[in-house]
């Protein structure tokens, strides 16, 4: 295994077949190894400016001036993760709390909130974060994984045994979640480190997506397009050809382990700010 990998990114979003506005917002910025999917929630705007607000928080906090100390956020330190996952923890608390002063300061936007899933990257390895029913996938040796668990009150009944994951996949309550940005004053993500392999995809996407298309649907699309830009596309255009009533948002990120001339020359970084 080399100390580092080589990071391809893509992402698209799209308003989908039904809704008037489009409540999913995404960024990422390779050279600091930040990814971030949002679904928004609330009246009008609102749900829409949610999602930018956590989006637009989580970039710029890892996007600050090393030493700049003025967006630190006090809260709960989580133990057994790295400090790379805390640092991630602290940028969705600081995404909770941006949410929570806009509705404060705006009587029209009260009650807005979103969810979140995040990736930072470091070497080879990553650490990731979400709140809601937004999902992060691995795609490693032609099989996929998911790696977050929805808070949503569906799985809460599959976890308890109340149901089972078909009945759920079937159930008229699927967008009721019990944990996002926005509804409380703390936030407390799910954290987990995880380590790449050269070749391994991670998948990040909104609701929209997961609801109409399965694991297998997911995994036989970005098996057979290795363009990410293409795959992209062609995820959403799937759920949209399978009756998705919903934004749809996916960002596809891809580690590859770096040739000679790779290591040689340098590592190559892209951008994308949130749309």
């Amino acid at each position: 295994m080399t100390s580092t990998v080589i990071i391809q990114a893509a992402g698209k979003t799209d308003v989908g077949t039904v809704r008037a506005n489009n409540e999913d917002n995404f960024g990422f910025d390779t050279r600091c190894g930040v990814f971030v999917v949002c679904d928004g929630m609330g009246g009008q705007a609102a749900g829409e400016r949610a999602s930018k607000i956590a989006v637009d928080t989580v970039l710029g906090y890892f996007r600050k001036a090393p030493g700049d100390d003025s967006a630190e956020v006090l809260g709960t330190s989580f133990e057994g993760v790295s400090e790379r996952a805390n640092s991630l923890a602290r940028a969705v608390q600081l995404a909770n709390q941006a949410i929570l002063q806009e509705a404060a300061r705006n009587v029209s936007e009260a009650g807005m909130g979103s969810t979140i899933v995040a990736v930072l990257e470091e070497g080879r390895f990553f650490s990731i974060a979400h709140v809601g029913d937004s999902r992060i996938y691995l795609v490693r040796g032609g099989a996929i994984r998911q790696l977050t668990s929805d808070h949503s009150l569906l799985m809460e009944q599959v976890r308890r045994g109340l149901l089972t994951e078909e009945e759920a996949e079937h159930s008229t309550l699927q967008n009721v979640i019990v944990r996002a940005l926005g509804s409380d004053e703390s936030v407390e993500p799910d954290l987990a480190d995880h380590e790449f392999k050269g070749g391994d995809l991670l998948i990040l996407c909104s609701d929209g997506l997961t609801r109409r298309l399965n694991d297998n649907a997911i995994l036989e699309i970005v098996n057979r397009t290795a363009d990410l830009e293409q795959a992209s596309s062609e995820l959403i255009q799937a759920a949209k050809d399978a009756g998705s009533d919903d934004n749809i948002t996916c960002v596809l990120v891809r580690a590859l382990s770096p040739s000679w001339r790779d290591r040689f020359f340098g590592r190559k970084r892209q951008s994308q700010s949130s749309f």
